[in-house]
């Protein structure tokens, strides 16, 4: 970790207190700074794209987080859907005292003027998510996991911030049906497209021949 990134962790982390009241701000990034013992213009030198940057970085923070606690732990033994599960679990628990700075934050990335922002940050964990729990498709797989875990991702998330079930259980519940239903899809997905392949394979070969 640079000398860099390790400021913009510091800021980001030390701003979710005062995001909770005063959303993303400058204002919120200079008293976070200074709540991390530096001076408040060593907020504009870590997030020079300001209130947004340092949401966005934050979000990348919780990525490395996520892959670094499943880096440490032996999915060898689980199924993708197990694995799935897992990796967003440990995404969100991570995070569980700070619920009220993330629903500030989602909001913030709700207003369409940051939409194209919030897709981005959303395409960046479902492939961290994907690669964390060993996913090496390099396909048309690729593409379609990933914008299914999006989906499935996003719901979780609205679903967990308004949740007050004992230890998450009714997200945790809700994920794995989700989860279910995009294997679910996935499968058919490949089984179609093998299909069709098998299906046109002859004529291709024919046409080839000639």
């Amino acid at each position: 970790m640079t000398d860099r990134t390790q400021l913009r962790d510091e800021i980001a982390l030390a701003a979710l207190p005062h995001v909770v009241f005063d959303g993303w701000t400058e204002a919120v990034l200079k008293a976070a700074a200074k709540d991390c013992g530096h001076r408040e213009g060593m907020a504009a030198v870590a997030f020079m794209g300001g209130p947004l940057e340092a949401a966005e970085h934050l979000a990348d923070l919780a990525d490395r987080k996520m892959a670094e606690e499943l880096a440490g732990r032996d999915l060898s033994g689980m199924s993708v859907r197990e694995r799935l599960a897992l990796a967003i679990k440990v995404r969100l628990t991570q995070w569980a005292d700070e619920k009220e700075a993330m629903r500030r934050t989602l909001q913030m990335f709700a207003l369409p003027l940051h939409a194209p922002r919030a897709v981005r940050i959303t395409a960046r964990t479902v492939d961290a998510i994907w690669t964390a729990i060993g996913d090496r498709s390099a396909d048309f797989n690729w593409y379609t996991k990933r914008f299914s875990l999006g989906a499935v991702y996003t719901a979780t998330v609205l679903y967990w911030l308004d949740d007050s079930s004992e230890d998450g259980r009714d997200t945790w519940d809700f994920l794995d049906r989700r989860i279910n239903d995009v294997l679910s899809g996935i499968k058919t997905r490949r089984k179609l497209t093998d299909d069709l392949a098998a299906f046109f394979k002859p004529l291709c070969d024919r046409f080839a021949a000639h």
